[in-house]
């Protein structure tokens, strides 16, 4: 382990202390959206948006992954990608489960009906 100096070691200090009062901060602000008079689904995405900003303060400068830029971008995007795949691969589906569900006949059937 490399020897620091007094003002990196201070600075390093600061900056860990400056990340606690953010995520003391955004502690309070979640504690106060819960609260809120607003829909559910407007509370459960502001909490969710919240969490995600924690978890990467605490990642970034507590994990100390700020000074792997290349790793994190390869660990952010991998999932990412795959999401949007995920989700193309599926939207097949969706019209057949839709179909299934209201029972409306397959496509071909609904052309031939017409004829």
């Amino acid at each position: 382990m490399a020897a620091h100096s007094p003002e990196q070691l201070a600075h390093e200090q600061r900056r860990y202390l400056q990340v606690f009062a953010w995520l003391a901060i955004l502690t309070a602000v979640e504690l106060a959206v819960i609260y809120m008079p607003i829909p559910h689904l407007a509370i459960g995405s502001m909490l969710v948006l919240l969490a995600g900003t924690k978890a990467s303060l605490v990642a970034l400068y507590y994990m100390h992954l700020a000074v792997e830029r290349r790793t994190l971008t390869y660990i952010a995007l991998t999932p990412a990608v795959l999401c949007v795949l995920l989700v193309f691969a599926l939207l097949p589906d969706l019209g057949a489960i839709t179909r299934a569900l209201t029972h409306a006949p397959p496509p071909a059937a609904a052309v031939e009906a017409h004829h």
